[in-house]
């Protein structure tokens, strides 16, 4: 028989050991007793689940739901619960304390560890069968709280009714609920170790989550493996053309209709898969990239600042959708990355932050753990079961919906623990220096677990400091990405073009300044998010001049992006000269694209992104310092800059010439590597782009022997006003 303080346990949802109380038990005289902790039931009888029969009546020890009784067998039976309900009705359910330990001992052992690369598959609420009952296994890792349960829509969120199991071995609770399917919503409700309630929590690993302002979690099932796909590592490889297409699903494109208007509901995933992926491949792109889609709380933080980190948000549809989108990706020739965001999360009370009662995901001291810039908390990489969950997460997503790699947000902000604090606002490492070590521990076993099991898939980092290797492999000492964000080159490159033509001579250096580290590290050149929003306009309005001149302006650069080493970003709207800056809350103006120069933008992105991912000269030799040369890098007084692209075949070569000048030059000699003819296969001031339509006669100049340029030969051009001119060599 049960003490009353143990049956006072139960009715205050404070045991934290129900598996020795509840379910079968025997008594000193080896009797069979059986206890249940059903609220609301009146009357509970327990039947042999093989055959139906009547082996015990259950007496109610307490109001609250507390049964227990003998059993009129001796061997342990296979068993289940007939409950009467105190409104009359009546059920036959199987009792959950009937049931063996979820974990198995090499996930006990792994999970201690830190170890364990698929947590993800144990944690979390997995779907199974177990002793021939269906339902869904919970666990949560709470090392340091006193008890938990899983309250859910299955239990009227009673906490009494489910306590569950602690794995002292790997501080892990568990239970099996038979009965409980996919679409059931649930959250962990934890004690502290000193015994108070804590606000009830979402699972970490939880694989789908409520419609925010709702916040629990939903039992869903697991994606099945995806086998990698040898075509889509060759589409992610080094030397392939890559030029990404960085979305905001929420303010892409919304839906119109008579009740919402232009800036309605959002579109679903299928929308989406019939939208956005025709639009991208006929642009040319060859990825996708996404701001982060892991389910977060507030629209306003564009999705980083998750909580939901195994789930893609709801705002969109269910985890089946997201899976289709990816899929119709792959299907039209299209990579996707998505944002990633190891490196801080909210403070929401459902989420991470004090999960057990204590610092459990973030560092507790402030000075290591408080992100002053964002009021966020930092992950504690420190922790081995944190960085195993933040490494398994990597895989997750990668693995089960087989996207194509990882843009990682805020790597600065990880690797130095002074990240944007004053003097005596930081803890030093252990060596007194300023380098976050278990942060970069972190980073480079992710990127080194990613190589090992998903070698298809590709990281990129967001880093803009001097770090260095950060695009170099581990075993050579680097943090193991593939890909870096150049944004030296973008800082230092809109700078100038921002300048009124008439001081940009003085500023030659800003345009040139980037080659003199391209290939320290595997670049990206990022026109992203962040350079069209919180007041710096729009990419169009960031340009000099009148109307013209700024279009010319912007179609100019967009040359010289694609003219320089390195693989492109674009963020959406800057394809089409997006006129106001990006707001989070409205459909991108695609009306603009009736107007001519703004149509004219998006033809021209187009017809870059094809002579980009058709010429090896532009992409195949990004990295190494043999496919580029500058021509002459020192007209400053005329603002023009010219340079030679290489592929991996002789006969690939590519000159390049701009005029960051509203003015023409006619019969502008230019040094060439070699004899033969230069013919213009890209002219950013075409009228078909809206440009003036200066060109070179006949779209094409031969070499002549006339030195110039530290070269032999050199052919003479008519340079448009604020373009950039692209000449593909032929023998």
């Amino acid at each position: 028989m049960l003490s009353d303080s143990e049956i006072d346990a139960f009715r205050y949802a404070t045991h934290n050991d129900p598996f020795a109380a509840l379910g079968v038990h025997a008594d000193r005289d080896g009797q069979l007793w059986l206890r249940a902790m059903l609220p609301g039931a009146s009357q509970i009888a327990v039947l042999d689940a093989s055959n139906g029969e009547l082996i015990g009546a259950l007496a109610r020890r307490h109001a609250d739901g507390l049964f227990e009784g003998p059993l009129t067998i001796t061997v342990r039976p296979n068993y289940r619960l007939q409950v009467r309900w105190e409104d009359g009705r009546s059920t036959i359910v199987d009792d959950p304390y009937r049931f063996p330990p979820v974990l198995g001992e090499l996930d006990v052992w792994l999970l201690g560890e830190g170890t364990h690369l698929r947590p993800f598959e144990v944690l979390g609420a997995t779907q199974r069968v177990l002793l021939g009952a269906a339902g869904t296994s919970f666990a949560v890792w709470a090392p340091n709280a006193s008890q938990v349960s899983v309250v859910g829509d299955f239990n009227h969120w009673d906490a009494r009714c489910h306590p569950m199991r602690l794995r002292r071995e790997c501080g892990v609770w568990e239970i099996f609920l038979p009965g409980v399917g996919a679409g059931a919503k649930y959250k962990y409700q934890l004690r502290a170790a000193d015994g108070r309630a804590l606000p009830q929590k979402a699972d970490p690993y939880a694989l789908q989550s409520e419609l925010r302002p709702a916040t629990a979690s939903v039992v869903a099932r697991m994606p099945a493996v995806v086998p990698p796909s040898e075509g889509r590592r060759r589409a992610n490889a080094l030397d392939a053309p890559v030029s990404i297409y960085e979305v905001h699903l929420g303010s892409w494109r919304r839906h119109h209709d008579h009740t919402s208007g232009p800036d309605g509901r959002y579109l679903n995933w299928d929308e989406f898969a019939s939208l956005l992926v025709p639009y991208a491949r006929d642009m040319g792109f060859t990825h996708i990239e996404l701001l982060p889609v892991s389910e977060h709380p507030f629209d306003g933080s564009w999705g980083y600042q998750p909580i939901g980190l195994y789930a893609p948000t709801s705002r969109f549809g269910d985890a089946a959708g997201f899976k289709r989108f990816v899929d119709r990706c792959h299907a039209e020739g299209l990579g996707l990355l998505l944002d990633w965001v190891p490196a801080h999360f909210p403070s929401d009370a459902h989420g991470l932050a004090e999960f057990d009662g204590t610092h459990l995901y973030e560092y507790a001291d402030p000075r290591e753990g408080f992100h002053q810039d964002w009021n966020t908390l930092i992950y504690n990489f420190g922790r081995t079961e944190v960085s195993n969950f933040m490494v398994a997460n990597a895989l997750y997503w990668l693995e089960r919906y087989d996207v194509d790699g990882l843009r990682v947000d805020a790597v600065a902000s990880m690797l130095y623990r002074d990240y944007s604090r004053q003097a005596g606002e930081w803890v030093p490492n252990v060596h007194g220096g300023r380098e976050n070590l278990e942060a970069i521990a972190f980073l480079k076993r992710m990127n080194e677990i990613v190589g090992t099991e998903r070698p298809q898939a590709v990281t990129l980092a967001e880093e803009s400091t001097a770090f260095p290797a950060v695009s170099r492999p581990v075993y050579a000492g680097g943090l193991g990405f593939h890909y870096k964000w150049n944004m030296g080159w973008m800082h230092d490159t809109l700078q100038y073009m921002q300048r009124d033509p008439i001081h940009r001579r003085h500023h030659q250096g800003e345009m040139t300044f980037s080659l003199v580290y391209a290939f320290n590290e595997n670049f990206v050149l990022p026109l992203s998010h962040d350079e069209v929003v919180h007041g710096k306009g729009s990419m169009l309005t960031k340009m000099p001049g009148d109307r013209w001149q700024k279009f010319a302006n912007l179609r100019a650069y967009y040359g010289y992006m694609f003219g320089h080493p390195g693989k492109k970003l674009l963020f959406m709207g800057c394809e089409f000269a997006q006129e106001r800056e990006w707001n989070h809350d409205r459909s991108l103006d695609w009306h603009l694209l009736d107007d001519p120069l703004h149509d004219g933008v998006r033809k021209l992105l187009r017809d870059l992104n094809s002579f980009y991912r058709t010429t090896p000269a532009l992409h195949e030799r990004d990295f190494t310092p043999d496919g580029f040369e500058w021509i002459d890098h020192q007209d400053a007084e005329k603002s023009v800059l010219s340079f030679v692209r290489r592929g991996q075949a002789d006969d690939t070569l590519v000159v390049v010439v701009c005029n960051f000048t509203p003015t023409p030059h006619r019969a502008y000699r230019v040094g060439v590597p070699r004899p033969g003819v230069y013919r213009e296969c890209l002219n950013t001031d075409s009228g078909h782009y809206g440009g003036s339509n200066v060109g070179t006669p006949l779209g094409a100049a031969t070499a002549q022997p006339v030195p110039l340029h530290g070269r032999a030969q050199s052919i003479v051009i008519d340079l448009p006003p604020l373009a950039t001119v692209m000449f593909e060599w032929k023998a």
